[in-house]
Parts: C-alpha cells; structure tokens; sequence
C-alpha cells in the first residue's frame, strides 16, 4: 500500500548529552516549555517534509500542477497564515517550499508551533497522522506541548518546573538524588523510563519523611510523628495523607498505578511536579518552624 512512511523508520536511535546525563540542566532546560531546541524543531519539520511535502508531484515544476490537495494547503498558508496577497506566492513550488522552509527554520520557538497546528488542521488527508506523529516525537523530545482536539495545548506550565527547580536546589542529600533521577528518567530523549522515573519521584517523599522524623520504618508508621513534628493543618494532613496513598508498601496506589499498560510522560511528570512541590512543603516549614523556635536575641 502506497502512502506516507512509517515514521518509526525515520527515528533513529539518540543518545543523552553529557549535561542532561550529569544533571546540570535544569528542569525547564530538560522538559521544553518556553524554548525549542533544534531537535525538537528539525523533527516537527521531517514530520511535515513526511506527510505533507512528500504528497506533492516532484517533475512538477509550477505550483499549479501540483495535486489540488497542495495546492490548496499553499494557498491557505499564503491567505490565512502568512496574511500576504496571493499574487506574492512564487508559481515555481521548489520556491514555495524554500520560503516556507526559510521561515519555519528562522521564526521563534512558538511560531513554530504555530505553523505545525495551522498544517495539520488545513490538511485533512493527514491530519490524524500528523496529530499522532506529532505528539508522538512531541514526547520523546521532552516537549511541554501535545495536540488535544487538534490544537496543540501545554501540558505543562511555568509554576510547575519551578516546583521542580526548587527542589533541586536543596542539598546534595538522598532526597536531591532521587529528584534528579527522576528527571534525567523522564527526559531522556534517548530511552525515556517513566516508570522508574515514577519510582525515583516517590522514593524522594520517603528519604524526606524518614529524614524529617529521624527515624526508620514504613510511611504508615511515621506519617503521624511527621504531621506532629512540622504541624501539618488538618486539612493539609489529609490530602497529603492521599500522597501516601501512592507510596504504600504492599498493594497500594503506587503499584497499581505501576502495572498500568500504559504510563507516559504525563504520569510521571505528574509524580514529579507533586512529590517536589511536596518537598518544598516541607523544607519551608522546618525552615519556619526552626526560625521561631530559635530565642530572640535582646539588645
């Protein structure tokens, strides 16, 4: 059967630089909100060249002899897109292909995103294709965005790679470790582990209650000696005590959640963003607790 290329053929194998393996990138460096690194960017544009581009006649030399399907898209982007008068488009296609390669290699980070939402919409013979190579490559790259219902929509914000970035700062201490695993784990361009990164996430809440009580045991042994100890409010203790929900030690959330078919990175993005707002809970709070604990020096 003729047709667009299985994109599987096209993905190389890619290997992790010696920063993101070393972990001196930061999490808004590793999971791309506000930026495009130039893989993310050469790949969305292989997706378009792949399902798009190829499907027009390559011994036609005008635009007009090329398939009606290209011949619209062309003259949608030149009247909706661009927003230039259509006499403007060359008649040559190897033309209109260089001038929309032009821009798309030279716009901003988000105007590439831009383009790629406009495409794929204007293009109905490869339009759930494109959504699904799209978001495919979209998370192997480590992109904050995804198509959902044909607009291309962040599933990732600012606040939460703060969260993120906050808690790595923290000192070099299990805690840190299991944070910073947990994010080379999820954006791993190369062999993303989600599940491991889900694991790594949790043991990151478990090496902070174990080092804020002091003691050794299950969390369910020492989630009250934390709540006395940081003086957690009653409401606070309750959904936090839903967080332990996922790190029961038998049978629990955690491991059902774990057996899933399926767990992509939106899971353990979620684990992550969580059990690090989780920790900063806690450090700010000994922090406080330990400030007025301290006697007020008199003059």
């Amino acid at each position: 059967m003729r047709g667009a290329p299985a994109l599987c053929r096209f993905c190389y194998k890619t290997f992790m630089r010696f920063s993101e393996r070393q972990g001196f990138k930061s999490a808004r460096q590793s999971i791309q909100i506000d930026s495009m690194s130039p893989d993310l960017r050469n790949t969305l544009w292989n997706i378009l060249q792949i399902y798009v581009w190829a499907d027009g006649n390559k011994s036609a030399v005008y635009v007009g002899s090329q398939p009606q399907q290209i011949r619209t898209l062309c003259h949608k982007l030149w009247f909706d897109y661009f927003k230039q008068p259509l006499d403007t488009m060359d008649r040559l296609w190897v033309n209109v292909i260089r001038v929309l390669r032009k821009d798309f290699f030279e716009c901003e980070w988000y105007e590439v995103y831009d383009f790629v939402e406009f495409v794929t919409n204007s293009y109905p013979p490869k339009r759930d294709q494109l959504v699904r190579a799209c978001n495919q490559m979209l998370e192997r790259e480590a992109s904050g965005y995804r198509f959902l219902g044909g607009v291309l929509s962040p599933i990732t914000d600012k606040a939460e790679i703060d969260e993120i970035d906050r808690a790595l700062e923290g000192p070099a201490d299990p805690v840190h470790t299991h944070l910073r695993r947990a994010l080379e784990l999820l954006s791993d361009r190369a062999n993303p582990d989600y599940r491991n990164s889900i694991k790594e996430s949790i043991s990151a809440v478990e090496s902070l209650v174990v080092a804020t009580v002091g003691e050794k045991g299950t969390l369910g042994q020492l989630i009250k000696k934390m709540e006395e100890d940081v003086g957690l409010h009653p409401a606070l203790r309750t959904a936090f005590s839903s967080l332990y929900g996922y790190t029961s030690d038998q049978d629990g959330i955690r491991h059902a959640i774990l057996e899933l078919q399926h767990i992509g990175f939106e899971d353990a993005k979620f684990f992550l963003v969580v059990c690090s707002a989780f920790v900063n809970f806690v450090r700010g709070r000994l922090t406080v607790l330990k400030q007025t604990a301290q006697p007020s020096v008199s003059k």
